[in-house]
């Protein structure tokens, strides 16, 4: 555990080289990141934590905002005296790392933002109700899993036993997030609002979308990239709102490419 600015987070690290800070989505705690730990750790020394409520990060006692998150990541960079990391967000985690650069832009090299959004929109904000009232309603756990994963991963990863998997290891995660954490993080994230602000974000950005996302599809990222200056934009055919799980290889040499290109321009 890391203090963040008076918040204990639990945080892992990994590798050698430039710094990546890697921030999580809704009710993922580090171990999302397992394949980017994995792949990457030989180029660079990355960072991954659970954000309040998920995993061994406690959650708040008062709900907590997205602009409070990435302060909590921003102290978690200065706890560890990293001057300035790369930061990769994805989904409710690029949120995050929206906030944290608009907040404290010094701490920030570059941006990877993965399936994210600047302002939910009617559709959104419906689906995100469903899930906050099925995390509660759902006969178990794995039904609720079983259902959640149908929009955040690609029809072949539910046929070829990749989604089976991902159910199994969550199952047997010994710090499962409670229905309270999953819905107040659901809420924090339903409020996220950046997009009037997006043009004050100056460092290099990276925007993916998944071609078949069904929670943040390409119509958002596209409308991110639109609004920062110079940002790049890239839809990942044949993939869903999680590729950097489903195909890591692929995703670890976009970001590669990406952060290298980023160093070499100094």
């Amino acid at each position: 555990m890391i203090n963040a600015g008076g918040v204990e987070l639990w945080a892992e690290r990994r590798g050698q080289g430039p710094d990546v800070l890697l921030i999580a989505g809704l009710g993922d705690p580090a171990e999302a990141w397992q394949a980017q730990l994995d792949g990457l750790a030989d180029r660079y020394r990355l960072t991954a934590f659970d954000n309040r409520g998920a995993g061994r990060t406690p959650p708040p006692e008062e709900p907590v905002t997205v602009q409070q998150m990435a302060d909590d990541a921003a102290a978690l960079l200065r706890a560890l005296e990293i001057p300035a990391a790369h930061v990769a967000g994805f989904s409710g985690g690029s949120f995050i790392a929206q906030e944290l650069t608009l907040r404290h832009p010094d701490l920030v090299r570059s941006l990877v933002l993965m399936s994210t959004m600047g302002r939910p929109d009617a559709y959104f904000r419906t689906m995100a109700g469903f899930w906050h009232w099925m995390v509660e309603r759902a006969p178990s756990e794995r039904a609720m899993l079983e259902a959640f994963y149908l929009w955040v991963y690609t029809p072949r990863a539910h046929a070829d036993g990749t989604v089976a998997r991902f159910v199994e290891e969550t199952l047997a995660f010994p710090h499962p997030q409670s229905v309270e954490a999953f819905q107040g993080q659901l809420a924090s994230f339903s409020g996220h609002d950046t997009l009037d602000r997006l043009a004050d974000i100056s460092v290099p950005t990276l925007v993916l979308a998944g071609e078949l996302d069904l929670a943040t599809p390409p119509r958002f990222g596209r409308a991110v990239a639109e609004r920062i200056p110079g940002a790049e934009f890239e839809v990942l055919p044949g993939e869903a709102h999680q590729p950097f799980q489903e195909d890591p290889d692929m995703f670890n040499a976009r970001v590669d490419a990406f952060w290298r290109q980023v160093e070499a321009a100094g």
